[in-house]
């Protein structure tokens, strides 16, 4: 697909071009790429060049992106491109992020078309873009989620949170749930395995929490982002915006550039009683063993069973907790 003029950039002297989707600013010469490899300076304009390219199409529970607290057990279509914004070491789909995979081209009204059709005949509740990095597909899915909205489609983005807060703001009308991934929370591991900066997710968590469902998502690694402290500042802070935002502990393997052994259930198991002591919902993620059911705040009824992807509404009915009555707000169903 022929690439269009990109939003959000400012044009410099000698044609030079300063991109400013997301916190890296990247000042570009002719022909050169941002450092995402999807945003380019064309004859003085910024251009995007994963316009409608999509990489990869799916059906997933939406457990899998992962949220738990939106619309437990159903599905969601899911759909990715290429390139990303941050560089971790640890990228489990550095095959789309980093690499060069094959892509088919799609016009927004074509995405719109199969969406629509996975709903009527896969249940499917809407469209999430995911598996790479999707602020970075930020035209594309600025041209898709308002169409979704008019025909009660849902749109959900998984991403990293590293975007400036211009166009997130200009997004977030349009975007019904997020999940977050939030690294580590210390700024060396973001400069050391991201090339990023923490503040900059944290101030996207702050203004999406305000507007839009939010749940976030932490790859423990052994020896760099799970110490008992980080993960209680983590905690405190995700506490101090709405002690209800789910938080997914996930179980790092290794993967792309890292080798450390995988993460040791224990440690997930400390990382989620800590977290506990702020947050009334800490989910473990990649531990294919794990029971992570949703429980009532009242009456400690199951709500929502969970074993792996398997899913069943055990007691929320129209928004209450059938066994007791009380008010489900935390919930999206």
């Amino acid at each position: 697909m022929p690439a269009i003029e990109a939003m959000f950039y400012e044009k410099m002297p000698q044609q030079k071009v300063r991109c400013l989707l997301c916190p890296h600013h990247c000042l570009l010469s002719e022909g050169q790429p941002g450092l995402c490899r999807v945003r380019m300076n064309t004859e003085g304009s910024l251009v995007s060049l994963n316009y409608g390219e999509i990489a990869s199409l799916a059906l997933d529970p939406i457990e899998k992106k992962p949220l738990y607290h939106f619309y437990p057990g159903k599905r969601i279509f899911s759909a990715g491109t290429f390139g990303c914004n941050l560089f971790c070491g640890f990228c489990q789909n550095h095959i789309l992020a980093h690499g060069n995979p094959d892509t088919e081209a799609i016009k927004p009204e074509g995405l719109v078309k199969i969406t629509r059709r996975s709903n009527v005949h896969e249940g499917s509740i809407g469209i999430a873009f995911t598996y790479n990095e999707p602020s970075i597909w930020y035209e594309y899915i600025m041209d898709v989620a308002p169409c979704l909205q008019e025909e009660n489609l849902k749109t959900v983005l998984v991403t990293n949170g590293y975007i400036e807060q211009a166009p997130l703001e200009k997004l977030l009308p349009y975007i019904d749930a997020m999940n977050i991934d939030v690294k580590a929370f210390n700024e060396g591991f973001y400069r050391r395995n991201c090339k990023g900066q923490l503040e900059a997710v944290k101030a996207s968590v702050e203004k999406a929490v305000e507007e839009t469902h939010v749940e976030i998502t932490t790859l423990l690694i052994p020896g760099e982002n799970d110490t008992a402290e980080e993960i209680k500042e983590l905690a405190r802070w995700l506490a101090s915006l709405n002690p209800d935002i789910p938080l997914h502990l996930s179980r790092y393997h290794p993967a792309y550039h890292y080798e450390k052994e995988a993460t040791a259930p224990a440690i997930l198991y400390r990382s989620r009683d800590i977290a506990r002591e702020f947050l009334n919902f800490v989910y473990i993620g990649n531990l294919m063993t794990e029971e992570n059911h949703t429980y009532c705040q009242i009456c400690g009824g199951i709500l929502i069973k969970r074993s792996v992807y398997q899913v069943t509404n055990m007691g929320l009915e129209r928004g209450k907790c059938v066994h007791c009555g009380s008010q489900i707000d935390y919930i999206i169903s």
